[in-house]
């Protein structure tokens, strides 16, 4: 895992500033502290830079990218890691192609020499984003993987495009804007993001599954797009007939252990996250079969029971014999990282957990580790949180009874009333666009929505009237695929709104890489494994969700690893406290707000509006507030913080200026560029 980024001139004559490019490698130096590496076609008017984090091939010269191809006419610098590599690169060496390093990444440039950059992709299993250009066509393609896991944005400026795995590395070329859109305000006090989007104006995500074509035409630069992968939940009418449960259990099981097994490759350690959900249990569980060795497992614990799970991570632990290490976060200490954690999510936070997370991977990093298995996307494939449940309940069942589906709702309800007013709207919402995409209003999205519908009065006139006319869900409808929804079941309907939402933007974003590569600690998800994914999108519903259990076929492919409480444990998300749960926290909150949102602030920013900051702040300490309203409002709260957060972080703050001193502070010079 790295950092990348580069610049693609209108002009090609226009040379290349180096310097330039070392500081968009050193901003980001905590994604590849391990060197800096930047090549330039001056004569093309473009040029790559890499900060490299050492996980395949440790060779510091002979790993440094970006890569040139042998003939000079493509060029390559790559983040994330490509799987099997080892089987790709035999099957390459044996029709005459030649390797000068044991990186993966490598594969890439051979790749494309055999099959071209499309003809390539069905070839790259794993986590990833990438450019390439290719002198002969004279283009720029920008690549991420298929959910997202790993991060790619890009701008316009007068000079040309500007690309970087992160926003700040944009924002170290000094002709990229820095500005947060009215747009982007809104949608970072509610938390929904619309895909490709971001909070600043002019900054763009290459979605999952997509590539960003550039191409020079007529001293200009044509953008387009194009998908190259996507989940295809089959249609109803499509759907292959019912196999009995066995049939599905032994797949999974065996798609699960091959993921695992590719993603313990690495020239270094390997350890796992743990929690208290089935999801980092099973992955311990075969990670412990396969390796010779106890394996090390972190888990992050609260001083509050309603959130700890460490006692029954303690119980998966001692079954498979793994070494574990449990950080325990007290009080105020999640809001003293607060600003330090805004500043690698570049986006809001609603809640402290990601922040949790990061002061996790910093303390797996002190302890000597820089891989990690994690088990991010078994709940989106398996219909494991609440809000997917419902609306499977509510819409896809059919054949159960009104009562059956009553009594259901209301278990449900009741079982996960701690995230009412977060994960679960308190009250149903129906927005028209959405409801006119899917045939109702995915209930993942009518907690954020809700929300929504309080942020026009949060925000400074000015902006309040740049959004006056403004739908976010209007947004959100029109910035999915509606091929991709039409004709599916709803639970299918629901996973792949969520996967295209707040999966990418929020659970693989800054709850993911974000803050996982804040401490240069790649996490590898093995869910993810797109071999694993097309199997399962096409499983029948009622082997996600069956009776009152979540994730009815991985519990039942894994039942043979899972302590029998475990086994039998609903799906409970990931959470921190909020602050109004315990005093240290509220005060550590309210001091955040008095630097933060103070008149002087706020007003400086020229994001909110004051006197409606005041009420929430007074709403949500207020004694007649419910639970779940103050649970609601303490995301809010969250979200005006990090709103303000980035104003200075990324906007008052002279970026470009930041990134030429950290390169000098690491003392990354021009004279280092790229080995041929």
């Amino acid at each position: 895992m790295c950092g990348i980024g580069g610049v693609f001139h209108r002009d090609l004559s226009r040379p290349v500033d180096p310097e330039t490019l070392v500081a968009m490698a050193a901003i980001q130096d905590h994604r590849g502290p391990d060197g800096c590496g930047w090549k330039a076609m001056n004569d093309r008017g473009v040029g790559f830079a890499h900060a490299r984090l050492a996980i395949i091939d440790l060779n510091p010269e002979r790993g440094r990218q970006p890569f040139m191809s042998a003939n000079q006419q493509v060029m390559i610098a790559h983040n994330g890691e490509f799987y099997d590599y080892k089987r790709i690169r035999a099957d390459l060496t044996s029709r005459g192609y030649r390797f000068a390093t044991k990186s993966d990444t490598e594969l890439l440039l051979h790749l494309c020499e055999r099959f071209g950059l499309e003809g390539a992709m069905s070839h790259l299993r794993g986590e990833f984003g990438f450019a390439v250009y290719e002198r002969a066509e004279d283009r720029l393609t920008l690549v991420r993987d298929r959910f997202g896991i790993k991060p790619l944005y890009w701008t316009l400026t007068p000079e040309g495009l500007v690309f970087g795995s992160e926003i700040k590395v944009l924002f170290a070329h000094p002709a990229v804007q820095r500005r947060i859109a009215s747009e982007g305000l809104y949608h970072q006090l509610m938390q929904l993001m619309v895909p490709g989007t971001s909070a600043f104006a002019g900054v763009h995500a290459v979605q999952p599954g997509q590539m960003v074509i550039v191409e020079r035409r007529d001293g200009d630069l044509q953008i387009r797009t194009k998908t190259y992968w996507d989940l295809n939940f089959p249609h109803l009418e499509e759907r292959p007939p019912r196999q009995d449960d066995e049939f599905y259990i032994e797949e999974l099981r065996r798609h699960f252990i091959d993921a695992i097994q590719l993603k313990l490759e690495a020239d270094v350690p390997v350890a796992c996250y743990l929690s208290g959900g089935i999801d980092s249990c099973t992955i311990l569980g075969i990670a412990a079969a396969c390796q010779q060795a106890p394996v090390k497992a972190f888990t992050v614990g609260f001083d509050n029971e309603d959130y700890d799970e460490t006692a029954i991570s303690q119980e998966m632990a001692a079954a498979v014999g793994a070494d574990q290490d449990i950080v325990t976060i007290r009080g105020g200490e999640l809001y003293d990282h607060f600003a330090r954690t805004v500043w690698h999510t570049e986006r809001s936070i609603y809640n402290t957990f990601t922040i949790a997370k990061l002061l996790l991977s910093e303390h797996v990093k002190n302890a000597g580790y820089r891989v990690v298995l994690t088990g991010e996307g078994s709940d989106e494939l398996f219909a494991g949180y609440p809000q997917l449940r419902l609306d499977m309940i509510r819409h896809g069942m059919q054949d159960a009874s009104a009562e059956e589906r009553a009594d259901l709702e209301t278990w449900l309800q009741e079982s996960n009333r701690l995230f009412q007013g977060n994960l679960l709207a308190e009250t149903p919402l129906d927005d028209p666009a959405l409801s006119q995409l899917v045939g109702f209003t995915p209930s993942c999205l009518q907690s954020w929505l809700t929300t929504g519908n309080q942020v026009p009065g949060l925000l400074h006139p000015d902006h309040r009237a740049a959004v006056q006319d403004y739908s976010p869900g209007s947004a959100i409808a029109s910035a999915l695929d509606p091929s991709q929804i039409e004709g599916r079941h709803a639970l299918d309907k629901v996973q792949y709104i969520w996967i295209k939402t707040q999966f990418e933007s929020q659970v693989l974003g800054w709850a993911g890489d974000r803050v996982d590569m804040a401490n240069s600690m790649e996490a590898r998800p093995p869910f993810l494994d797109h071999h694993l994914v097309e199997f399962a999108v096409t499983l029948p519903p009622l082997m996600r969700f069956r009776g009152r259990r979540d994730k009815y076929v991985l519990r039942e492919a894994m039942r043979g690893i899972l302590p029998e409480a475990l086994y039998n444990r609903q799906k409970f998300a990931f959470m921190a406290p909020p602050s109004h749960t315990d005093t240290q926290k509220q005060a550590a909150m309210r001091s955040l707000a008095d630097a933060y949102l103070s008149k002087s602030a706020v007003e400086a920013a020229g994001l909110l509006d004051y006197a409606a900051v005041q009420q929430v702040l007074a709403r949500q300490s207020a004694p007649q507030t419910s639970g779940s309203e103050r649970t609601q409002l303490d995301a809010v709260i969250n979200h005006l913080l990090s709103v303000q957060m980035l104003h200075q972080q990324f906007v008052a703050t002279d970026v470009p200026r930041q990134a030429r001193q950290r390169a000098q502070a690491l003392g990354w010079r021009v004279e280092q560029p790229a080995a041929a």
